[in-house]
């Protein structure tokens, strides 16, 4: 499987709950790092990916960059939409309010899977949308 058909099943397959994706785009060794939490393993990205669904609902992604190819490494731009359901800490934001925030992803691939994952989001933004931020 290509770099590019990898990375559009990690955006929209694995990322709307077709967890089972997982194993067949991850090594067993993966490593992902988000800004505060680094992740192990296919069964890491999923557990990562299920806490993100506790928080919201109706997720979906769009791919506005990308993927972009460069040898082993995989880049691109999203955007993430979703419905608040309610639980992070400090957000004001009545549960069913429509959030959306952009990131950044990089994958370095391994084979035919994904070894590593580097992600950078707008964070603040999404806080600010749920009221956790003043502007």
């Amino acid at each position: 499987m290509d770099s590019a058909t990898l990375y559009r099943r990690w955006l929209f397959e694995l990322w709307p709950g077709d967890y089972p994706v997982a194993k067949e785009i991850f090594t067993p060794g993966f490593v992902g790092r988000w800004p505060s939490l680094e992740v192990r393993g296919p069964q890491g990205v999923v557990e990562q990916i299920r806490r993100s669904h506790g928080f919201f609902a109706d997720i979906e992604n769009t791919l506005d960059v990308g993927p972009i190819v460069d040898g082993d490494l995989v880049a691109a731009r999203w955007t993430f939409h979703g419905t608040y359901r309610d639980g992070i800490p400090g957000a004001t934001a009545a549960p069913g309010t429509r959030v959306a925030f952009s990131g950044q992803d990089i994958f370095r691939v391994e084979g035919d899977r994904f070894a590593e994952y580097w992600v950078v989001s707008d964070a603040l933004g999404m806080m600010r949308a749920l009221g956790a931020l003043r502007a």
